[in-house]
C-alpha cells in the first residue's frame, strides 16, 4: 500500500512552530511548498542534508518554493540546530511527530520521524512525494530543482 496523501491527494493541513515562527500550511496557498521531513537535529545525515542547502544559498534560493524541515524536536533544539550550523532553511517542531504521521513519514515502532520529502502545489495538492527507505541519503539542492521543475507550471 503506498504512503498517504499520495500525490494527487490534498495535503493534510496542519500548523506548527517553527524556527522563524508559526508556519500554516494553508496559509502558504499559491506557492509551492517542500515539506522536508527528517529525523533529527544534530545526527550525521540530518546535519549534512541542511549543509548541503545551505552551501548552496543561490541555489537553494532559486528553487521558487517555500522549503522547511520538520522533525519532532523542540524549537529549542531547532534554534540550536540552525544556529550551530547556520541554515537557511525554516525548521518546525513537530512533537510526537503529529504531521509526520498525517504525511505517513513517520516509524511508529521507533517512534521518529522518517526522512521525506513532500511537495505540495499551490493549491494544496500532493504534486510528488519521495520516500527514503533506510532515510541514510538525502535530496541534493540539484534533485530538489529536477522535481519542481518536472511538475506542471505555475497558474501565473
Amino acid at each position: 500500500m503506498g504512503k498517504t496523501p499520495g500525490v494527487g491527494d490534498p495535503a493534510p493541513d496542519f500548523e506548527l512552530q517553527g524556527t522563524e515562527g508559526p508556519f500554516k500550511l494553508s496559509d502558504q496557498r499559491g506557492k509551492r511548498v517542500v515539506l522536508l521531513f527528517y529525523p533529527g537535529d544534530g545526527t550525521p545525515v540530518c546535519t549534512s542534508q541542511f549543509c548541503s542547502y545551505r552551501d548552496r544559498p543561490e541555489d537553494f534560493a532559486e528553487l521558487d518554493a517555500m522549503v522547511v524541515g520538520i522533525s519532532a524536536q523542540g524549537i529549542d533544539s531547532h534554534e540550536a540546530f540552525v544556529s550551530r550550523h547556520k541554515l537557511n532553511v525554516p525548521l518546525l517542531s513537530d512533537p510526537g511527530g503529529r504531521v509526520a504521521q498525517s504525511f505517513s513519514a513517520y516509524a511508529r515502532r521507533l517512534g521518529v520521524t522518517r526522512r521525506a520529502v513532500i511537495v505540495i502545489d499551490e493549491q494544496g495538492i500532493v504534486a510528488h512525494r519521495h520516500d527514503h527507505l533506510l532515510g541514510l541519503a538525502y535530496r541534493s539542492v540539484d534533485d530538489l530543482r529536477e522535481t519542481l521543475a518536472g511538475l506542471p507550471a505555475m497558474a501565473g
